[in-house]
């Protein structure tokens, strides 16, 4: 017994991994040296080096730049609409809950950026949190769904808890790009590629889509409705994002 557990202990010892030094980095010798000595310890202690910036430690973040505030809508559904020199169009026709209410001003000396904060969609206070609770009730607006950024150059004219009406930032006529989630279609497994279709088995739909420079043809202040040329993504009922078209040297700028 003793000789058995003896030759155990030793099998143990030399099967136990022993501690492993990785080479230094600190100059292109050292790295060259060590790789053509072990060039798989030298990878994996690349992996694990943090990629930093030469800046700054801190991540940084990038924002997309909006032409001006925008508003959320519902879309309600589809039509069609009989222009004033009768040729017809397809509509997408986008209704308004109660919101649309300022929560937030973000301003670059408290920030570091620009940007109204905006909810929509009033609902009741026990589907929030606390915390959303606090905020809204800093803000003093009432309870809402959803919260919104719209980052702009300048934020000059708005304050918290104050209303933007469709009527007053659009005008029939003008551009505006819509975003939405698009509808979800389940699992596939042939996808259409430009040409052919393909083997591509995965998860289709229900990713967020910008739709840009679509047309107002209609606004209805008696309905609280708005009429926009062409499609919009998701079905109904779904959340939308109505921002000006965005063009480049015109209302916003070229950096």
């Amino acid at each position: 017994m003793a000789v058995t557990a003896s030759l155990s202990c030793i099998r143990l010892h030399n099967l136990s991994p022993k501690p492993q030094h990785f080479p230094s980095l600190s100059s292109s010798s050292s790295l060259s040296s060590s790789f053509t000595q072990n060039p798989l310890q030298t990878h994996l202690q690349l992996r694990l080096q943090p990629i930093r910036s030469a800046k700054s430690n801190l991540p940084v973040i990038q924002m997309s730049m909006e032409a001006g505030v925008g508003v959320m809508g519902t879309k309600l559904g589809m039509m069609s609409y009989f222009e004033p020199e009768g040729k017809v169009v397809p509509v997408a026709v986008v209704g308004f809950r109660e919101g649309n209410i300022v929560t937030q001003v973000k301003t670059e000396a408290t920030d570091g950026y620009n940007a109204v904060q905006v909810g929509y969609r009033r609902v009741e206070d026990r589907k929030l949190t606390k915390p959303e609770m606090g905020h809204l009730e800093k803000a003093g607006t009432i309870p809402m769904r959803h919260l919104q950024e719209f980052r702009l150059v300048a934020v000059d004219g708005f304050e918290p808890n104050q209303k933007l009406v469709f009527e007053e930032l659009f005008n029939e006529g003008d551009l505006v790009d819509v975003s939405g989630t698009t509808i979800g279609k389940g699992f596939q497994v042939l996808r259409l590629e430009p040409g052919n279709w393909k083997k591509m088995p995965g998860r289709m739909g229900g990713t967020k889509t910008k739709i840009r420079k679509l047309k107002i043809v209609k606004i209805d202040n008696d309905l609280r409705v708005v009429m926009i040329k062409g499609a919009v993504p998701g079905k109904p009922g779904n959340l939308l994002r109505i921002t000006p078209a965005k063009i480049v040297g015109k209302n916003i700028p070229k950096n």
